[in-house]
């Protein structure tokens, strides 16, 4: 299928607190397009993007296949716990601060992230709909969807690109790590979304219908409790 195809729950999660939306869907799927499309539509005190991609453990605390190569995509191999504690501070209007975690990528300098507290929390990542405590706290579940030849063509742009991978490297995880993760680990819940989005290949329509639905929140949000609470400083 081709487009966009959404569903949405019929549960009221507009309550005038943070509104809290988990996306996640498999490597390569478009996660990240979609969501820095969502942030650029919004601004800075409306929205807070919170990713599980920051909260990787040290790469000397990654648990190795029976091939002595580190697997990233195990569940265990983010912080879990630092994860959901973030979180919890910024519903409780807290800031966080974050080093950049820059997957073992010898030319990318960390930098230390800053996320404040909005009306609404994006999180995103892999397995955050795996991570029960995590899983329970979010308003609406979004999914992205895409056939595997498109998802393994993108993983292999990204990985190659941006974290310095080589070829081989990239097509053996997404062999014996990616895909296992996927089948295990995220697939199962699609069933569990309240959004689903196909982006085999454009995704505008399920963005208009998601930035729609974001945007009738603030307005409500905002009819009801003012200008938003928040007020914001560089750190840098």
């Amino acid at each position: 299928m081709q487009g966009a195809f959404l569903y949405f729950s019929q549960s009221n999660i507009i309550n005038m607190k943070p509104l809290i939306i988990g996306i996640t869907g498999g490597s390569g799927s478009g996660k990240t397009s979609f969501i820095r499309q969502i942030k650029s539509a919004f601004k800075r005190e409306e929205i807070c993007i919170i990713s599980q991609d920051d909260y990787y453990f040290p790469r000397a605390e990654q648990k190795k296949d029976a091939k002595g190569i580190i697997n990233f995509d195990l569940p265990g191999s983010i912080d879990k716990k630092a994860f959901n504690q973030d979180l919890k501070k910024l519903i409780k209007g807290q800031k966080v601060e974050r080093k950049e975690y820059v997957f073992n990528n010898p030319d990318a300098k960390a930098k230390s992230l800053f996320y404040y507290p909005a009306p609404i929390i994006i999180v995103e990542g892999l397995f955050v709909f795996h991570y029960k405590k995590i899983r329970k706290k979010l308003d609406l579940k979004v999914y992205l969807h895409a056939k595997e030849n498109l998802k393994i063509i993108r993983r292999i742009k990204r990985d190659q690109i941006e974290r310095n991978y080589p070829i081989d490297d990239v097509l053996y995880r997404y062999e014996y790590h990616v895909m296992p993760a996927f089948e295990k680990y995220i697939k199962p819940y699609i069933d569990e979304a309240d959004v689903i989005v196909n982006n085999n290949s454009l995704f505008e329509k399920g963005l208009q219908m998601v930035n729609g639905f974001l945007r009738n929140y603030l307005y409500e949000f905002q009819k009801e409790e003012g200008p938003f609470p928040y007020h914001f400083f560089e750190e840098e």
